[in-house]
């Protein structure tokens, strides 16, 4: 099994408190001018990952490296072709989300599909909506702690 490739750009992360008390890992991008300067990256798309977690609501090693390989390939695939940015990732309390932002729904569940084809039957849902004001994107990164 390959090491998760570094994911491109400017990241952050920092713990975060689900509804229920549990510690979410949330991950964001900072590097986002040019994707959010550009209008036609206003959909938001929701990845949604359930998984039977542990007491503190983390998945296992085989599930969080199964995890981690298809983030590298989603990944990989929205470095070469960006279609959609990946702009934030958040992990517990049962969840992975991967959050992105698209130019086309149609263009992006095409490529989602041909990533997720060599995989197994995924618990993934999917979830769209228009954001064009990238309201999700500044509310997760309030999340982010800066130690200046």
């Amino acid at each position: 099994m390959s090491e998760p490739r570094e994911l491109k750009g400017d990241w952050w992360t920092a713990p975060a408190e689900a509804d229920d008390g549990r510690t979410i890992l949330v991950t964001g991008r900072r590097d986002v001018a040019r994707f959010r300067s550009n209008p036609r990256y206003s959909i938001r798309i929701e990845l949604t990952w359930s998984y039977e977690g542990n007491a503190e609501g983390m998945p296992d090693r085989a599930t969080s490296e199964l995890m981690e390989q298809v983030q590298d390939a989603l990944a990989a695939e929205f470095d070469r072709d960006p279609v959609a940015v990946l702009t934030g990732i958040y992990t517990g309390a049962g969840e992975r989300n991967w959050v992105f932002y698209t130019t086309s729904t149609h263009i992006f569940g095409r490529k989602l599909n041909e990533v997720l084809a060599p995989f197994p039957l995924l618990p993934i849902s999917v979830y769209a909506e228009n954001d064009p004001r990238w309201g999700e994107y500044d509310e997760m990164s309030e999340c982010e702690i800066h130690l200046d």
